[in-house]
């Protein structure tokens, strides 16, 4: 089933603009994104083709089936309490039926979880961006002979630089493994190739040195540490950083740049908002989607505050959410069973 066909059929509850144009903060840049509330058939619904939810290809028209837009609510799920208290401009349709799922119905301590609790994931999030951004990985990837030193005495050289300064190459070397050591190795080296060793590695794309079979009597060149934990981790840094540049949203990293602040400034705009949202939740038992602090927001959209500012906000709001949750006069979560009964009355109404 598709979104047209819901609005075919007559499926179709609820329908709005959400996102930036629900907030007030949109511009001329922004897309508009739709969300919506619908129920299925009779048959499909007590049948075995239920559909929970329905989007389009790029997400930014999602609508939900009536049981599991309620489900939602009652978890207190951001977005989707947002949905039921869209501002009235941003409405398109609404079913008289819809009216009986009021916002006192949903409004709970529970928002401390649900908006500041997703306001710091997005903190964490953005600290990754900005990491990424500051710490770019090179696109040539390290190999294992990158993270491999020759001892020296106390100390260690990098494998290269000692190659290099021999005149020997990787392929002509051999190692082999030193009992009851992690990561050292003896090195022999045979600049004639005669005894066939095998390498330091393999391949470029290796993620273990490897070890020759060694004749008995020959004599160590040296001796070799392999940090397998440092490669390890930078493999797993390289292949993370560069699926993230693939996937990313390449305007948006060009904006983020520009400003030069090295983090996600629209991720971190809906960090505050989040938290904001979640201190008046608390304090008036009221969710106010269309935010009175447009500029306020815009600007650390545009990048206008440095990011440690920004840590500083947030955990100011934390500490303010932690206060008002202590006196909000908010029950612990919604009244489940009061909400199903009603959930029910809608579907009998309905199916007739």
């Amino acid at each position: 089933m598709t979104i047209n066909e819901i609005k075919e059929k007559g499926l179709l509850l609820f329908e709005c603009i959400s996102g930036s144009k629900a907030y007030g903060l949109n511009t001329a840049q922004s897309d508009t994104d739709l969300r919506g509330v619908y129920y299925l058939p009779k048959a499909q619904f007590y049948g075995l083709e239920y559909i929970p939810q329905i989007s389009n290809e790029t997400s930014d028209e999602v609508y939900y089936e009536l049981g599991r837009f309620v489900e939602l609510l009652i978890r207190n799920n951001p977005n989707i309490l947002e949905v039921l208290a869209s501002p009235e401009d941003c409405i398109l349709f609404n079913h008289p039926i819809m009216n009986r799922l009021s916002m006192e119905l949903f409004m709970s301590k529970l928002c401390k979880e649900t908006f500041a609790g997703y306001a710091l994931t997005q903190i964490k999030k953005a600290r990754g961006y900005k990491k990424k951004i500051v710490n770019p990985v090179a696109p040539v990837r390290k190999t294992v002979l990158d993270f491999c030193f020759i001892m020296q005495g106390y100390q260690s050289i990098p494998l290269q630089e000692w190659l290099t300064k021999n005149n020997y190459i990787q392929e002509h070397c051999g190692l082999t493994s030193i009992t009851h050591t992690k990561g050292l190795y003896a090195l022999f080296y045979d600049a004639t190739n005669q005894h066939r060793y095998r390498g330091v590695m393999s391949t470029d794309l290796a993620n273990e040195v490897s070890l020759s079979s060694i004749p008995k009597g020959e004599k160590e060149s040296a001796y070799l540490f392999f940090n397998l934990e440092s490669y390890s981790s930078y493999c797993k840094e390289y292949r993370e950083y560069w699926e993230w540049v693939e996937k990313r949203n390449e305007t948006r990293y060009q904006d983020n740049s520009e400003h030069g602040k090295g983090y996600d400034a629209k991720n971190m705009m809906h960090t505050i908002r989040l938290l904001q949202v979640a201190e008046e939740i608390l304090r008036e038992g009221k969710l106010n989607v269309k935010r009175a602090n447009r500029e306020e927001l815009l600007s650390i959209k545009t990048g206008q505050f440095q990011y440690d500012d920004l840590l500083v906000m947030a955990d100011s709001l934390m500490q303010r959410i932690e206060t008002a949750y202590e006196n909000s006069p908010l029950p612990a979560m919604p009244d489940k069973e009061k909400i199903e009964s009603i959930l029910v009355q809608m579907r009998e109404e309905l199916y007739g």
